[in-house]
């Protein structure tokens, strides 16, 4: 049987097995909007890639401790916990992490893992944000056993739905098994430009598709995304102003109604 839901921390997994969909910059955005209004946020970087982790200004190679000792029982959450600038904090991944799927696959209850790590900590934030890997691996369904809520990035390109069916087959096996508490939030456009059609059509077409919701506004396609990885910050710290920033300011106010 399933651990039971402690109070605290809303747990929402941001997942898509389809890689460049703007999943890693989503979380550091959404993760740098709630901070700003006050939330207490966890940010967990659940790709052995460690994109989110490079992206914050952390480097994987320096680290003692990450979410793989933490999935692994070797430390608690708390253990692996790095204070970011943009105001939340983070577990860190590592490269490392790519061998932990093959050594959970033999432990009992191996999609208990992540949630009942997290369990010790939910109390201290009230959101954690869980970047998955793309992939529908050990570890991705981790993250929808812990899951309150799934987001899933999609730009706003036909191929992009390529994909989404089959995680969308996976979350309803986690629904009947896992993790009956798991909501799907609905889609969030990424990369969308508004000025081609293409891309309105996308958008109009993907709620009536798999008949859920859609987070708005669309996030812009813009450059200064690919900036703030520079400096190891979010979008909202080096271009606040932005219609990237602005977008997910307005996303997580969707977010913080929800919660």
């Amino acid at each position: 049987m399933a651990p039971s839901t402690s109070s605290g921390a809303r747990v929402i997994a941001l997942a898509n097995q389809k890689g460049g969909v703007a999943k890693t910059t989503s979380v550091a955005s959404l993760g740098a909007a709630l901070a700003e209004r006050g939330k207490r946020v966890l940010l967990v970087d659940l790709d052995p890639q460690a994109c989110l982790t490079f992206s914050l200004g952390v480097d994987p190679d320096a680290l003692e401790t990450s979410v793989n000792e933490v999935l692994l029982g070797a430390v608690e959450v708390e253990g692996a916990v790095i204070h970011c600038d943009d105001g939340f904090d983070l577990v860190p991944s590592v490269i490392d992490l790519a061998g932990a799927e093959a050594m959970l696959l033999p432990r009992p209850g191996r999609e208990y893992v992540l949630r009942t790590a997290l369990e010790g900590s939910r109390a201290a934030y009230d959101v954690i944000l869980l970047d998955c890997a793309p992939s529908l691996g050990v570890i991705t369904l981790n993250a929808l056993t812990a899951a309150d809520g799934l987001i899933i990035p999609m730009p706003c390109e036909m191929l992009s739905h390529r994909g989404v069916g089959q995680l969308l087959d996976t979350v309803a096996d986690v629904q009947k098994i896992l993790n009956r508490d798991l909501e799907v939030w609905g889609v969030l456009p990424t990369l969308f430009d508004g000025r081609s059609r293409h891309a309105r059509e996308v958008l109009a077409d993907v709620g009536e598709r798999y008949e859920l919701p859609v987070l708005e506004p669309p996030i812009p396609k813009t450059v200064r995304f690919a900036e703030a990885p520079a400096v190891g910050r979010s979008i909202l710290a080096t271009a606040g102003s932005s219609k990237g920033a602005q977008a997910y300011r307005q996303v997580a106010e969707v977010l913080l109604r929800r919660l």
